[in-house]
């Protein structure tokens, strides 16, 4: 069982925070499409991919004072950062590791902005079916973001991109 949270809490390690749990999710969720070992199970939801396991391994994780999950109001919502303890650090030195290029892949997305990996995220969802497939299940499902062309272009290079780090 604590072998998940381990993996959650090393990705997270491998980053000085994570900024919204929007993010997290799907940093998590891009990471497991990438082939590293997270065992989460995801359901396409309001912003793409989503996981209810991970939300509550994340939960424990904070129950367990090994991950810091600080909330803060911006505008009209609250944003969440997440960070690792020391508790946290010491916890994960009873566990190895088999995610030996998570740190290049985690710290790239973390770059990057939660409407970009929702992007990113929903074209990996549906990765079994064609491009302009693809491309119309964004246009329908994520009508209201927006998203370009050149955007789901910039996302799948990012795709490339990632598999090149991961490799």
């Amino acid at each position: 069982m604590l072998k998940d949270h381990a993996k959650i809490l090393g990705a997270l390690l491998s980053t000085s925070e994570v900024v919204g749990r929007k993010k997290l999710q799907k940093m998590i969720y891009i990471s497991k499409k990438l082939s590293f070992p997270f065992q989460e199970k995801f359901q396409f939801h309001f912003y793409g991919p989503y996981s209810e396991e991970l939300t509550q391994r994340v939960e424990e994780l904070c129950d367990m004072g090994f991950v810091k999950e600080m909330k803060e109001k911006k505008g009209g919502y609250y944003q969440y950062r997440y960070t690792v303890t020391k508790e946290g650090q010491d916890f994960l030195e009873h566990y190895e590791q088999d995610m030996p290029k998570i740190d290049r892949c985690f710290n790239n997305m973390n770059e990057r902005p939660s409407r970009f990996l929702e992007l990113v995220s929903t074209v990996l969802y549906f990765d079994e079916l064609g491009k302009e497939e693809v491309i119309e299940k964004v246009f329908t499902l994520k009508s209201k973001q927006n998203y370009t062309l050149e955007e789901i272009d910039e996302a799948y290079d990012y795709i490339q991109s990632l598999n090149k780090l991961n490799e």
